[in-house]
């Protein structure tokens, strides 16, 4: 492997890079957390989540991972026999059926190619047969890291509408929250997941599910057991900045300033810089020669692209070739898509030139390795990028983050 110089391209669709303001809110002493200066930190993010998430109501952060807040969901909503419904837009949302299943609740699984979203037709049918209303929530995932597809949340929240169904919406954002637009509140959600080494641009450590009225009075009646994961147990001391075990204090410290620092920018900027750096993107990989392995438009993610390797090539080999020549790394395709596809991430304190960096590493990557394609993506990611209206909120300049 060729020494390495300069700082490492983390290209991966999360953990994102954490931007050095956010580094150093968290280089400090370990305070009690007990005490009021902690209090004033609890206070602080409690109040400062609900701006990203949208909402009115409470979120609750534990320390744990992503997976951690969809077993809360679960836990604290559903009991065992239950029946779900969820859709197979992915790796992740594959991952989430099958927690649903080993705390004994029954999953319909409505089945997917990988290359769409969850289908708010295909819900509402679903729904619309259940005359009995024996389904208790709709599952899905917002944004699925797998693929590069965001699911069209809102549609299906008027499609649950639609069918006159009392179903609970939980919603997975692990990798959308606070980069792609989200509105726990007005879209009628449940129960949303996320975590925080994505669009929150943390270290992984923190779990996150904002609660609607609906969800909090579920947790009262239903029957799953829980302890760590109790939203009642978590509400009692969050309401005075407080935690009931030991948090992550530090991590805390962190968010606070990366809460800061997305609503400096405006929720509305970082959203549109994120769609410009995935259109930019875009615009590399055809004119690459490539596929980007969404397949309808409305719903190309603005956190990463899945780009489809030619036949015969490997996207791992190309991978390992960026990582050793470029000290870049790109995200790897995950179970049935693994050497199909490499994953390039553009979320998080990601701007225009570490985007075009990252599309050169590609670029001469896949003229190291052999890998078919036409010159110029670098050139039509840039072209993408000047292109646009420079009054318009997506321009080159705002794009700069």
């Amino acid at each position: 492997m060729p020494h390495q110089q300069g700082q490492h391209f983390l290209q991966i669709p999360g953990p994102s890079p954490v931007p050095e303001r956010v580094l150093r809110a968290m280089d400090k002493q370990v305070i009690d957390h007990r005490g009021p200066e902690f209090q004033r930190l609890g206070q602080s993010v409690l109040e400062g989540c609900k701006s990203i998430f949208r909402t009115s109501r409470p979120v609750i952060i534990y320390p744990s991972s992503g997976t951690g807040a969809w077993e809360a969901a679960i836990v604290n909503t559903l009991s065992p026999g239950d029946k779900v419904l969820m859709v197979e837009t992915g790796h992740f949302a594959t991952l989430w059926q099958q927690m649903a299943k080993r705390w004994g609740i029954e999953v319909d699984f409505i089945p997917g190619d990988w290359r769409h979203g969850a289908d708010p037709a295909a819900i509402e049918a679903k729904l619309a047969e259940d005359r009995a209303r024996s389904i208790k929530a709709v599952m899905v995932v917002h944004n699925e890291t797998s693929t590069g597809v965001t699911s069209r949340v809102a549609e299906i929240r008027k499609a649950i509408d639609q069918a006159s169904h009392p179903a609970l919406l939980l919603v997975d954002t692990i990798s959308s929250l606070g980069s792609v637009d989200y509105r726990h509140d007005e879209w009628g959600v449940d129960v949303t997941v996320s975590c925080s080494q994505k669009g929150l641009m943390l270290p992984p450590g923190l779990g996150f599910t904002a609660i609607s009225d609906k969800a909090l009075a579920a947790s009262k009646t239903n029957k799953m057991p829980r302890s760590y994961w109790d939203w009642q147990e978590m509400l009692k001391p969050n309401a005075g900045g407080f935690f009931p075990y030991t948090p992550a204090t530090n991590l805390l410290f962190g968010l606070q300033e990366a809460i800061g620092m997305l609503l400096e920018e405006g929720l509305d900027e970082v959203f549109a810089r994120h769609q410009t750096l995935g259109a930019a993107t875009r615009a590399a990989v055809r004119a690459w020669g490539l596929e980007v392995l969404c397949l309808e438009p409305s719903e190309y993610s603005p956190v990463l692209t899945a780009v489809i390797m030619p036949p015969g090539h490997d996207a791992d080999l190309l991978r390992d070739i960026v990582l050793d020549n470029f000290n870049m790394s790109l995200g790897a395709g995950l179970t049935k898509l693994s050497g199909k596809v490499f994953r390039i991430g553009h979320l998080g304190q990601c701007n225009a030139l570490m985007l075009m960096g990252a599309l050169t590493g590609v670029e001469m990557g896949m003229s190291l390795g052999g890998v078919p394609h036409r010159a110029g993506g670098v050139a039509a990611a840039m072209a993408e990028l000047e292109g646009r209206d420079p009054g318009n909120s997506t321009s080159l300049k705002r794009v700069q983050g």
